[in-house]
This record gives structure tokens, sequence and C-alpha cells, in this order.
């Protein structure tokens, strides 16, 4: 016989949700009514005084050459960062998951990055990598390769680009190594016996049957590496040299609180979570179909 609760009446349920719905609202709604607001509005820098501007706003930032800049940056950024933090962690949890003896001190050095700020990853990786003082510059040096990415726009998007990836690995590297182990090992035992390789066991058993983890994790990493790169791209390059590391989310931050142009950062603002929620929406209408459930 299966126990079901039962609730009295309606007091208990919407009082047990009232909490997240707040949160909902005071975190989420009301900041991107007050973005939707803001950005048909022309405001002085000290926002005491506005005016309707319509779409202005938005006319003017896709006629600047920098925004434009900002959106490829943001593209290139994203997709390699993505495609990088995702192969390293199922590369990771893949031999992880093969590990008997000191399994549990591997895992959990894997995961530790991932308790790293984003801003304070940004300082590490610029320590590293600082040409004047750091290890890995001096190694590059020593092979003849010239890195200052202070003056060098590729370089400095290489190394954002690596910053990020780094300290994505670990959470994409958790859901991986659970979904690994969620796979039946008669399965795998099956295919072996029957013949095939490794690599061929992992490309048409394992990565199928870790498709839903795999779709999971790539609709959470475009999310988060459109939001949550700002403080790594702050304390590692601020967006310089030139604009080259200048993403969207750090753009926003820039014209607002630099620029103070507010009506320029709502735009953009509005524009970001348009990017975010049609691209979440092409990849539930066309890559979820690839997913095996």
């Amino acid at each position: 016989m299966i126990k079901r609760a039962t609730f009295g009446g309606l007091a208990l349920p919407y009082a047990l949700l009232l909490p997240q719905v707040v949160v909902t609202l005071v975190f989420f709604f009301w900041p991107a009514g007050q973005a939707l607001l803001q950005s048909v509005l022309i405001e002085d820098a000290f926002g005491l005084k506005s005016s309707f501007a319509g779409l202005a706003n938005f006319e003017s930032i896709f006629s600047d050459a920098n925004y434009l800049n900002s959106l490829r940056v943001t593209f290139v950024f994203t997709a390699a960062s993505c495609s990088l933090s995702m192969t390293v962690a199922l590369l990771l949890a893949a031999m992880a998951d093969r590990i008997i003896r000191g399994a549990g001190a591997y895992k959990t050095l894997l995961i530790w990055p991932y308790a790293v700020a984003p801003a304070l990853a940004g300082v590490l990786w610029g320590f590293m990598f600082n040409p004047t003082i750091g290890v890995v510059a001096y190694v590059l040096q020593a092979l003849g390769i010239k890195w200052n990415f202070y003056v060098d726009g590729d370089q400095a998007l290489f190394l954002v680009t690596l910053a990020a990836a780094w300290k994505q690995v670990s959470y994409n590297f958790i859901f991986f190594l659970a979904g690994l182990a969620a796979i039946p090992r008669s399965v795998i035992e099956a295919a072996a016996i029957d013949g095939a390789g490794p690599f061929k066991r992992f490309w048409t058993i394992v990565f199928p049957l870790l498709s839903p983890t795999t779709f999971f994790l790539l609709v959470l990493n475009v999310v988060h590496l459109f939001f949550d790169s700002f403080g790594i791209v702050h304390a590692l390059t601020g967006g310089g040299p030139g604009g080259d590391t200048e993403i969207l989310v750090f753009k926003v931050w820039s014209d607002g609180s630099r620029g103070t142009n507010l009506g320029s950062s709502a735009a953009q603002s509005v524009v970001l979570m348009a990017i975010v929620i049609a691209l979440t929406v092409m990849q539930f209408r066309y890559i979820e179909r690839r997913v095996h459930y």
C-alpha cells in the first residue's frame, strides 16, 4: 500500500510555495521588468530625469561597432569555452569511472575548482600567465612564444576562454560521473564480449546513454557562460585589450556603471536576455530530438 501525503486545506501548500515565489518575483521578474522599462527611456547620469525614447536605445546599440564586436566575442567565447569544458569533463569522468585505487581522492581534487569564485579564478590565471612574473608565461617565452595578453587580443580571449572552461569543468565532471555510474555494466560487458573496442563501446553505447546528461549540461553551460563569466573577465582582462574580451554581460555593466548610459545598458541587458532565451528554446527544439531517454 502506497502512502500519499494529504493536506486538509490549501493554506499549507501555498505557504510552502510562497518563499520560492517571492524569491522568483523579487530577483527575476522585478529586475527584468525594470530593465524592460529602462530600455525605452533616456535617463541622465544620476537617474533623476527620464524621457521616453521608444526603440532609440536598441537602434543605437545595433549601430554601434563596439557592441557588434562584443556580440561576436561573446559567441566565440561561449562556443569555445563550453566545448572545451564539457569535453575535458567527459574525459576526466571516463577516467575517474575506471579508477579503483585512490578514486575518492582523485574525484575530490577534480571537484575542488568549482568552489573557487569566478573573480578569484581570473586572478589565479592572470597571475600564472602574467608576462612578467607568471610561471606559464615564462615557459612559453622559453619556448619562443611571445606572450603578452595585455596587448594581444587573441591571447587575451584565449586566456579568458581557458579560465572560464577550467572553472566549469568540475561542475560538468560531477554530472558526467553520475551519468556514467548509472549506465549498467552488463551492457558494456556484453559489447566487449561481442568484440567492440573501447572507442566503439564509448561512441555507440556510453555516449548515447549519456545524451540526457550532455543536453542538460549544454543548456546550463551556455546560460552560465553568458551571465556568470563577468567576474573572470573583470578580474583577468577588464574587457581589454581594445574590447577584444568585452563579452555582452561585461559591456552591460561597463556602459551602465562606467559610462553612466543607463538606457543603453538596459537595452543591452534585454537583448542579452532575449539571446539566452532564444538559444535555450533552440536547444530544446532541435537538439533534444537527438537525446535518448
